[in-house]
C-alpha cells in the first residue's frame, strides 16, 4: 500500500510517470463486485487533465488520482445526486464546483463522479437507480453510504483519495465498513459552491483515504487547513466514551475500541459519561428531513422508498417545531463543548456493526448507526475515522479544531512507525 506522499516522491524523482499511474487507475474503474463505483467517467477528459498538468505549477496532489462524489459539479458532467431523475433532467455543467477547482489547482487528476445513495440520504450504499454498491474483496458486502462509491473507488485502486460528504455518518460509516481512514471536516470548512446539500445544518465535506500519513497533506490541499508540527509538548488528553454507550455493539467493535485505546497508551485517557448524547438523534432527524424536503420539494415521487417517505415527513413538520429543535441543538452543542475543556479528543465506535450484507433488511440499522454518529453531526465537529480489520472507531475534535486533529493523525502515524522500528530491532 503506497501513500500519496510516497507516490508524489516517486513522480518528482522521475521514477513514476503520471500517465502510467493514471492508466493503471482507470483500468480499475468499476471493478468492485457490483461494477458501479462510479456513476460517470470520461476517459478523454482524464487524458486532457494529464495534458493540462504541463502548463500548471506543481501542487501537493500533482498527478494523484482522486474521485469525487456525484453531488459536486464537474465541468462537462451531469450531477445526479444519486438519482436518475436528476441525471436525466439536468444538463452538463459548464463549470467546476469550488472544491473541484481546488483539487485541479493542487494538480489532482479527477477520475470521475462516484456512486452515492439517492440524495446522499442513507447509510447503506443501496440505490435502486444505480444499483447497490458492493465492496471489492468481501463477497456480497455493501460499502455503506452515502459516500459509497468514494469508498469503493479506493478499495478497487481507481483513486488514492476520494471526496465524500458526511451529514450523519456518510464518510465515517463507509470508512468503518471498508477498513479505510476517513475525515469529516468541521461544519463550514470548504466551499459548497457547485455542490448540492442534503441538510445544510449538518452537511460537511471530507475525504476517504488509505494511509494515515496523508491526512494532513489532503486537509491542506483540499481545505487549506494549515499543516502543524506534530511535536507535542504536553500529553494529549483523550476522552474514551463509557462502555454503556456502545452496549449494543458487536464484539468486533468492542475489540476495536480496545485496540485503539492501546495505540493511545502515550496519551492521558479517561472515560467520560455520554448520557448527554442521548437526545442527539431526536434533534438531528427532524431537522435533516425538514431541510431535505425543502430542497427537493415537488419531486418526492421521483425517489425510492423510504427516502420519499422521509421527505414527506419532513415537509409535514412545522417551522416552529424545527426552530425549537434548533434551540435544543444549540444547548446540546454547548454541553458537548464542555467536554473539550477536559479533553483534546473524544474516542467512540463509528458504528455498532462491522458489516452489511447485500439483500438483507437494512431498515432497522439506520437509527442504530445514527445514535453513534449524530452527536458529532449536531455539534458540527471534525472527525477522523479510524479503521480496524472489522469495523472502526471515530476520533472527535473540537469544532473548528481541524488542524489540531489532523496534526494528531500525523503524530499517530509517526508513533506507529517508530514502534514498528523498535519491534524490528528486537
Amino acid at each position: 500500500m503506497t501513500s500519496i506522499r510516497e507516490t508524489r516522491r516517486r513522480i518528482s524523482q522521475g521514477r513514476l510517470g503520471i500517465s502510467s499511474l493514471i492508466s493503471e487507475a482507470l483500468s480499475r474503474v468499476n471493478s468492485n463486485e457490483s461494477k458501479n463505483s462510479y456513476i460517470s467517467v470520461d476517459e478523454r477528459d482524464v487524458q486532457r487533465q494529464i495534458a493540462d498538468l504541463a502548463s500548471r505549477p506543481s501542487g501537493f496532489l500533482r498527478g494523484i488520482p482522486i474521485s469525487v462524489k456525484d453531488c459536486f459539479d464537474i465541468r462537462g458532467y451531469r450531477t445526479s445526486m444519486g438519482a436518475r431523475y436528476y441525471f436525466e433532467t439536468g444538463s452538463r455543467k459548464e463549470r467546476d464546483a469550488s472544491l473541484v477547482e481546488r483539487l485541479r489547482a493542487a494538480g489532482a487528476i479527477i477520475t470521475g463522479k462516484t456512486h452515492l445513495q439517492q440524495l446522499a440520504y442513507g447509510l447503506t450504499g443501496e440505490n435502486q437507480d444505480f444499483g447497490n454498491c458492493l465492496q471489492v474483496d468481501r463477497a456480497n458486502q455493501l460499502t455503506g453510504g452515502s459516500s459509497s462509491g468514494a469508498a469503493a473507488s479506493i478499495l478497487e485502486g481507481s483513486a488514492m483519495a476520494a471526496i465524500g460528504t458526511d451529514t450523519g455518518g456518510s464518510i465515517r460509516f463507509p470508512a468503518s465498513l471498508c477498513s479505510l481512514f476517513g475525515y469529516r471536516a468541521s461544519i463550514g470548512t470548504g466551499s459548497w459552491s457547485g455542490g448540492y446539500h442534503l441538510a445544510e445544518s449538518f452537511d460537511t465535506i471530507g475525504f476517504l483515504f488509505r494511509c494515515l500519513e496523508d491526512a494532513q497533506l489532503l486537509g491542506n490541499a483540499i481545505f487549506g487547513i494549515p499543516i502543524e508540527n506534530r511535536r507535542r509538548d504536553r500529553p494529549v488528553r483523550i476522552g474514551i466514551v463509557s462502555p454503556d454507550f456502545f452496549h449494543d455493539a458487536e464484539p468486533e467493535i468492542v475489540n476495536g475500541m480496545r485496540r485503539w485505546q492501546e495505540r493511545f497508551s502515550a496519551c492521558e485517557c479517561e472515560t467520560f459519561d455520554a448520557t448527554l448524547w442521548s437526545e442527539s438523534l431526536e434533534i438531528y432527524r427532524p431537522i435533516q428531513a425538514y431541510e431535505a424536503a425543502a430542497y427537493h420539494s415537488g419531486h418526492f415521487d421521483e425517489f425510492e422508498e423510504p427516502i420519499a417517505d422521509r421527505l414527506r415527513w419532513g415537509a409535514s413538520l412545522r417551522d416552529k417545531e424545527v426552530e425549537e429543535l434548533r434551540g435544543r441543538g444549540a444547548v446540546f452543542g454547548k454541553a458537548t463543548a464542555k467536554l473539550f475543556e477536559r479533553f483534546n479528543f473524544l474516542l467512540l465506535p463509528a458504528a455498532p456493526v462491522s458489516r452489511l450484507t447485500n439483500g438483507e433488511d437494512t431498515g432497522p440499522l439506520r437509527d442504530l448507526v445514527l445514535r453513534y454518529t449524530t452527536p458529532a453531526s449536531v455539534c458540527g465537529l471534525p472527525c477522523l475515522a479510524l479503521p480496524n480489520e472489522k469495523g472502526g472507531c471515530q476520533l472527535l475534535g473540537r469544532k473548528g479544531g481541524d488542524a489540531e486533529l489532523l496534526a494528531f493523525a500525523e503524530w499517530l502515524c509517526a508513533t506507529r512507525t517508530a514502534n514498528e522500528r523498535e519491534t524490528h530491532r528486537e
